[in-house]
């Protein structure tokens, strides 16, 4: 179908930077797991901390950083990074998302039972103006800011939204700490299902990396998505009973964890979408639809490669993408790449939009019943400071 847009254990010893004061490992905490040596992207965000030092530095002095500051931004981490303390306070609070009550119209969506079903019926009537040139970026950035604000708020989690570094899923994601099924895992893969051959991208065709079923092992097995879907990238998806996606329709969640979408993310195309990219709109392009290759038998588009590692239902479907707890992780880590970026020259490329017509800055970011602020879409372009301090985060 065509769609629109090695077991890990924690080490016993996890790593902490150390650094002399002033340096700026002495101001965010970085863990590590030894498992995983940094490639080539975690090495340039390291050296591009020095940037991100100086460029607070400067902000404080002019009275501009809201009182955000290194010391006490949120440090969002890598999840085979992350303890198994964390890990597990993650999960329950996901949980715990997925049992709170719905704050969602109930007359334009009834199949929303639960706070992590708004994020879903958000997403399936918004996904026009999320996924457009001056949306794709900030508003997710917002999106992801309101569902770790939740996850802190209303579930009692107390750490940062983790992220998934592609490159580390590149050999086996399905014994991965996180897919291998286990209970500090985000679940398992899809049981197989040998209808599922896998589904045609701008790039090419996705095999199928043998799932395509329903999860049957992890903390998420007896997950249900209800609303959508929207635009199903697998067959016998149960059609919504509303034309609109919204009404009731529980189905299990269905995944395709898959080494063949991973290869299209490897740590080399994203340091070059970085280092190569001396504009937001190449940036943009490259991350989207790469230049045409007939040599790489990967060439996705590091976006869709991102989805597509788990794919399946609603995961894959790019209108109730949220409905797959993985979205999160995917969009962390585009974020990720974007702040990277954006590091490299942060007094030119913070505020740098993605060429567009005469009202972009003006566009505001309104995520309704998910969050209360309606933001200028500026604001959330600076993960350092933006909406009054309300964006104060990195990434190691």
């Amino acid at each position: 179908m065509r769609s629109i847009w090695s077991a890990c254990v924690l080490l016993p010893s996890v790593l902490a930077g150390v650094a002399a004061p002033g340096d700026w490992r002495s101001k965010v905490n970085v863990q590590r797991n030894g498992f995983y040596p940094l490639d080539v992207v975690d090495k340039l965000e390291e050296t591009t901390m020095t940037n991100v030092d100086a460029y607070m530095a400067k902000k404080i002095a002019a009275g501009k950083n809201n009182g955000c500051t290194l010391e006490k931004a949120g440090v969002r981490r890598e999840w085979g990074d992350m303890t198994i303390e964390q890990r597990t306070d993650f999960i329950n609070a996901t949980l715990c998302l997925m049992k709170a009550p719905s704050k969602a119209p109930k007359d334009q969506f009834p199949g929303a039972r639960s706070r992590f079903d708004d994020f879903m019926a958000y997403h399936l009537t918004n996904a026009g103006s999320l996924h457009d040139t001056i949306g794709l970026f900030p508003a997710h950035k917002y999106f992801l800011l309101a569902y770790e604000t939740a996850l802190r708020n209303e579930c009692g989690y107390k750490g940062y939204h983790p992220y998934m570094n592609y490159d580390r899923y590149t050999k086996d994601p399905k014994n991965s700490a996180l897919f291998n099924g286990n209970a500090t895992s985000m679940g398992g893969n899809g049981a197989p299902d040998p209808k599922y051959t896998g589904l045609r991208t701008n790039g090419g065709l996705i095999k199928s990396g043998g799932g395509g079923g329903c999860v049957t092992e992890g903390p998420f097995k007896d997950y249900m998505a209800t609303v959508g879907p929207g635009s199903p990238v697998m067959d016998n998806v149960p059609k919504n009973p509303l034309s609109s996606g919204g009404g009731y329709n529980p189905r299990c969640m269905r995944r395709d964890v898959n080494v063949n979408a991973a290869l299209g993310a490897t740590a080399d195309r994203s340091y070059n979408l970085i280092t190569k990219s001396l504009d937001i709109n190449t940036f943009y392009n490259t991350l989207l639809t790469p230049p045409r290759n007939s040599s790489d038998a990967y060439n996705w588009g590091i976006h869709s490669a991102g989805h597509y590692i788990s794919g399946g239902d609603p995961g894959g479907d790019p209108m109730v993408s949220p409905g797959d707890p993985i979205f999160y992780f995917h969009h962390a880590m585009l974020d990720r790449l974007w702040w990277i970026w954006q590091m490299q020259d942060p007094d030119n490329r913070v505020n740098a939009q993605v060429s567009l017509g005469a009202n972009g800055a003006a566009r505001k970011i309104d995520l309704k019943w998910l969050i209360a602020d309606v933001i200028p879409v500026l604001e959330a372009h600076d993960g350092l400071g933006g909406h009054g301090g309300a964006f104060c985060h990195v990434y190691v």
